[in-house]
């Protein structure tokens, strides 16, 4: 694979060392299910589960035009690394929003990577100086490495507080915050078994009657400590944006490996049908430039508010629609330019060790999140 030239139309932001790894591993890593330590190593070196996380908490602060680049470029050396990386930086989300003296605790670690959910399915019934927090949360990426965990729960506080004991309080809306989980407090149910991401370590994780102190709990919604735009750019479309971005750098990866498969077969193939090489590379060629498109208008999107609410602090609903709209259409242009090539690849491309099988799975596994299916 000629990783320069991939890596220079989507801009620097991994060393081409960690992504050669990453690429001659990536068969290894999808058997095993589980990034391999040496490649956790280097990703803690280049800071990679910190691009949202501030320069004084060891971070790596990075604008989200440029932090979507780094996550289609990870993703294009593999599927799972490149989620991994997206859902890692993301938990940086919170350290502006967790109390500061456990914001520099969790996060100074060199080390330090989040895995959680943003699913309310715990419950947290006030106790003195915390909580004791009950719950179980599906679909929690890099669950077998996390630092440490957040989850949403339901908070119960009594009678004395005006709630029904099921987190309604009054006929208010039930009451949901988040929680700050050490490994230690935390089971790991390994039930992730996907099509593809399969070394995401994507495992339900179970917390039972674990305390957890007031100073480990935030509300996401509440004002930043820090400045920098990102922390107040509207979530959806960040959410919508960092995996957009992986689906694109799956969708070139997709194309790429159909391209060389395509070059492989050449001789037997046009053997046997008479230009079917010709014909196919035609329709890759032709699938690169719509991709190409969806591509360029996703980052216009992306790159036009990012700059507006850099300088007002405000984004309105249309350009948070824009924005929206355009990584839907760049998930599913991918997605459409798998399927439309994915036919003429022959039997080959059906055997789970080939890479553009690999490439295909994580494509359309990534491609379900919810946020790019609205």
């Amino acid at each position: 694979m000629e990783w320069h030239a991939v890596m220079g139309k989507m801009g620097i932001g991994i060393s081409e060392a960690l992504l050669a790894q990453v690429g001659e591993a990536a068969a290894a890593v999808e058997r095993d299910g589980r990034l391999p330590a040496d490649i956790l190593e280097r990703i803690y070196e280049e800071r990679l589960f910190k691009l949202f996380v501030p320069d004084e908490l060891g971070g790596r602060m990075t604008p989200l035009p440029d932090a979507a680049r780094i996550f289609e470029q990870a993703a294009y050396a593999d599927g799972s690394f490149g989620w991994l990386v997206t859902i890692g930086s993301g938990g940086g989300f919170f350290a502006a929003t967790l109390p500061a003296e456990t914001a520099e605790t969790l996060f100074m670690d060199r080390r330090a990577v989040i895995a959680g959910s943003g699913h309310p399915t715990g419950i947290a019934k006030a106790v003195p100086g915390g909580y004791q927090v009950n719950g179980s949360w599906k679909y929690c990426s890099g669950s077998g490495y996390a630092s440490f965990y957040t989850a949403n729960c339901i908070v119960e506080r009594g009678e004395e507080a005006g709630s029904d004991n099921e987190g309604t309080v009054n006929d208010r809306a039930p009451e949901i915050r988040s929680f700050a989980f050490l490994p230690d407090q935390v089971e790991i149910v390994r039930d992730w078994n996907a099509m593809g991401l399969q070394a995401t370590e994507s495992h339900t994780i179970r917390v039972a009657n674990a305390f957890v102190p007031e100073a480990r709990t935030f509300d996401i919604t509440s004002e930043p400590r820090y400045d920098d735009p990102i922390y107040r750019y509207p979530f959806l479309p960040f959410a919508q944006v960092s995996f957009a971005a992986v689906v694109l750098g799956l969708g070139r990866r997709f194309l790429d490996e159909a391209a060389a498969l395509a070059d492989e077969k050449r001789g037997e193939w046009d053997r046997a049908y008479a230009s079917r090489h010709g014909k196919v590379s035609d329709a890759i060629a032709g699938q690169r430039l719509l991709l190409d498109a969806a591509s360029d208008q996703f980052y216009l999107e992306t790159e036009s508010s990012w700059r507006t609410f850099a300088d007002l602090r405000v984004l309105s609903d249309e350009a948070k629609g824009r924005v929206g709209s355009a990584c839907v259409e760049a998930a599913r242009s991918a997605v459409a330019a798998a399927h439309a090539i994915w036919p003429m690849l022959g039997m080959t491309a059906l055997m789970q060790r080939e890479t553009v099988n690999r490439a295909w799975r994580d494509l359309h596994t990534a491609a379900q999140h919810g946020v790019l299916n609205m």
